[in-house]
């Protein structure tokens, strides 16, 4: 995954993580969300943001997880290790 790629999931996890609660506070607040008890309207939103949130995060660890990768690979090559290793350390060229 590239370095682009990677920021932008972090991005994106981190703008749902920052929005989707603001949401929910808003419609927790609306007058269409209670009638003893929780309405549609509001049951609906509620899946929406936990939905959203799941998601968000999802994307937000898989894309720390490709900085580190690109960090660990930029490490092994500076450290001299050869470009012929994956990242897990096995010789990608036994021959």
């Amino acid at each position: 995954m590239s370095k682009r790629v990677s920021v932008f999931l972090v991005a994106f996890g981190v703008w749902s993580w920052w929005i989707w609660p603001t949401f929910l506070a808003n419609i927790w607040k609306d007058d269409r969300s209670w009638d003893d008890g929780p309405t549609g309207f509001f049951l609906v939103h509620l899946v929406l943001v936990v939905v959203s949130l799941v998601l968000g995060t999802i994307m937000g660890v898989l894309g720390v997880r490709g900085l580190l990768a690109l960090r660990r690979a930029r490490l092994v090559t500076a450290n001299g290790e050869g470009s012929d290793r994956d990242l897990a350390g096995t010789n990608a060229n036994p021959g």
